[in-house]
Protein backbone atom coordinates (compact mmCIF):
# COMPACT_ATOMS: atom_id res chain seq x y z
CA UNK A 1 0.00 0.00 0.00
CA UNK A 2 1.23 3.50 -1.17
CA UNK A 3 1.74 5.74 1.48
CA UNK A 4 -0.85 8.64 1.13
CA UNK A 5 0.24 12.39 1.33
CA UNK A 6 -1.52 15.43 1.68
CA UNK A 7 -1.62 17.68 -1.69
CA UNK A 8 0.85 20.90 -1.75
CA UNK A 9 3.43 19.46 0.47
CA UNK A 10 7.39 19.09 -0.50
CA UNK A 11 7.74 16.45 -3.38
CA UNK A 12 10.04 14.30 -1.69
CA UNK A 13 7.51 12.42 0.04
CA UNK A 14 6.40 15.58 1.90
CA UNK A 15 9.64 17.58 2.47
CA UNK A 16 11.81 19.55 0.14
CA UNK A 17 15.36 18.55 0.11
CA UNK A 18 16.81 21.01 -2.92
CA UNK A 19 20.14 18.52 -3.13
CA UNK A 20 18.47 15.48 -3.96
CA UNK A 21 16.73 18.05 -7.20
CA UNK A 22 20.41 18.87 -7.86
CA UNK A 23 21.48 15.31 -8.45
CA UNK A 24 18.16 14.68 -10.64
CA UNK A 25 16.74 11.87 -7.76
CA UNK A 26 12.78 11.59 -8.70
CA UNK A 27 10.48 9.97 -5.78
CA UNK A 28 8.83 7.30 -7.21
CA UNK A 29 6.76 5.19 -4.15
CA UNK A 30 6.62 5.29 -0.66
CA UNK A 31 4.64 2.43 1.65
CA UNK A 32 5.31 1.14 5.43
CA UNK A 33 8.56 -0.01 4.82
CA UNK A 34 9.81 0.35 1.25
CA UNK A 35 11.18 3.50 -1.04
CA UNK A 36 11.52 3.76 -4.71
CA UNK A 37 13.43 6.46 -6.44
CA UNK A 38 14.90 7.14 -9.85
CA UNK A 39 17.84 8.41 -10.15
CA UNK A 40 18.82 10.69 -13.83
CA UNK A 41 21.56 10.19 -15.88
CA UNK A 42 23.21 13.48 -16.00
CA UNK A 43 26.50 13.64 -17.31
CA UNK A 44 28.08 16.45 -14.82
CA UNK A 45 27.90 13.61 -12.12
CA UNK A 46 30.36 11.20 -12.89
CA UNK A 47 34.22 10.43 -12.10
CA UNK A 48 37.14 10.54 -14.51
CA UNK A 49 35.90 7.32 -16.18
CA UNK A 50 32.14 9.13 -17.35
CA UNK A 51 30.59 6.33 -14.73
CA UNK A 52 28.06 8.30 -12.18
CA UNK A 53 30.22 9.01 -9.44
CA UNK A 54 30.11 6.65 -6.50
CA UNK A 55 29.15 9.96 -3.98
CA UNK A 56 26.11 10.58 -6.17
CA UNK A 57 25.12 6.80 -5.56
CA UNK A 58 25.39 7.18 -1.71
CA UNK A 59 23.93 10.39 -1.43
CA UNK A 60 20.59 8.96 -3.53
CA UNK A 61 20.77 6.10 -0.94
CA UNK A 62 21.51 8.58 1.82
CA UNK A 63 17.71 10.21 0.77
CA UNK A 64 16.23 6.87 -0.65
CA UNK A 65 16.91 4.57 2.83
CA UNK A 66 15.97 7.27 5.32
CA UNK A 67 12.42 8.20 3.48
CA UNK A 68 12.20 4.01 4.00
CA UNK A 69 13.57 4.73 7.64
CA UNK A 70 10.86 7.18 8.42
CA UNK A 71 8.18 5.87 5.92
CA UNK A 72 5.55 4.88 8.52
CA UNK A 73 5.10 8.03 9.61
CA UNK A 74 6.27 10.61 7.19
CA UNK A 75 5.25 14.01 8.31
CA UNK A 76 5.91 13.42 11.40
CA UNK A 77 9.03 12.30 11.33
CA UNK A 78 13.06 13.02 9.84
CA UNK A 79 15.48 10.58 9.91
CA UNK A 80 19.39 11.46 10.55
CA UNK A 81 22.26 8.89 9.48
CA UNK A 82 24.01 7.34 12.45
CA UNK A 83 25.84 5.04 9.79
CA UNK A 84 26.23 4.29 5.81
CA UNK A 85 27.69 1.36 4.66
CA UNK A 86 28.20 1.12 1.03
CA UNK A 87 29.51 -1.44 -1.64
CA UNK A 88 29.78 -0.77 -5.27
CA UNK A 89 29.70 -3.90 -7.80
CA UNK A 90 29.13 -2.35 -11.13
CA UNK A 91 29.86 0.88 -12.81
CA UNK A 92 26.89 2.47 -14.51
CA UNK A 93 26.55 5.13 -17.56
CA UNK A 94 22.66 5.34 -17.39
CA UNK A 95 19.34 6.01 -15.48
CA UNK A 96 19.20 4.08 -11.74
CA UNK A 97 16.73 2.94 -10.11
CA UNK A 98 17.17 2.98 -5.77
CA UNK A 99 15.43 0.61 -3.34
CA UNK A 100 15.48 1.19 0.05
CA UNK A 101 13.78 -1.28 2.83
CA UNK A 102 13.22 -0.61 6.59
CA UNK A 103 13.93 -4.16 8.18
CA UNK A 104 13.74 -2.87 11.71
CA UNK A 105 12.56 0.11 13.44
CA UNK A 106 11.79 0.90 17.09
CA UNK A 107 11.04 4.07 18.77
CA UNK A 108 13.72 5.66 17.70
CA UNK A 109 16.14 4.09 15.51
CA UNK A 110 15.75 2.30 12.41
CA UNK A 111 17.99 -0.22 10.22
CA UNK A 112 17.20 -0.32 6.53
CA UNK A 113 19.07 -1.98 3.30
CA UNK A 114 18.88 -1.33 -0.13
CA UNK A 115 20.39 -2.03 -3.52
CA UNK A 116 20.50 0.80 -7.08
CA UNK A 117 19.50 -1.21 -10.00
CA UNK A 118 20.52 -0.31 -13.60
CA UNK A 119 17.53 -0.55 -16.66
CA UNK A 120 18.67 -4.38 -17.45
CA UNK A 121 18.30 -5.35 -13.95
CA UNK A 122 21.93 -5.85 -12.89
CA UNK A 123 22.23 -4.74 -9.27
CA UNK A 124 25.34 -1.85 -9.25
CA UNK A 125 25.39 -0.97 -5.35
CA UNK A 126 24.36 -2.17 -2.45
CA UNK A 127 23.84 -0.27 1.19
CA UNK A 128 23.17 -0.88 4.77
CA UNK A 129 21.76 2.52 7.19
CA UNK A 130 20.71 2.76 10.39
CA UNK A 131 18.65 5.67 11.05
CA UNK A 132 18.05 7.90 13.87
CA UNK A 133 14.55 8.94 14.09
CA UNK A 134 13.12 12.65 15.17
CA UNK A 135 10.60 14.68 15.24
CA UNK A 136 9.95 17.26 12.81
CA UNK A 137 9.33 20.77 14.00
CA UNK A 138 5.98 22.21 13.00
CA UNK A 139 6.62 24.92 10.49
CA UNK A 140 5.32 28.29 11.89
CA UNK A 141 3.74 31.09 9.73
Amino acid sequence: MTTALPPGLGPYFGIDVPFMEHIGLKPVSLDETCCKTQLAWNPALVNSRGDIHGGTLMSAFDFTLSAAARAHDPLRYGAITVDLTTHFLEASRSELTVIGRCIKRGKSMAFCEGEIVNPEGTVVAVARGVFKLILRERATP
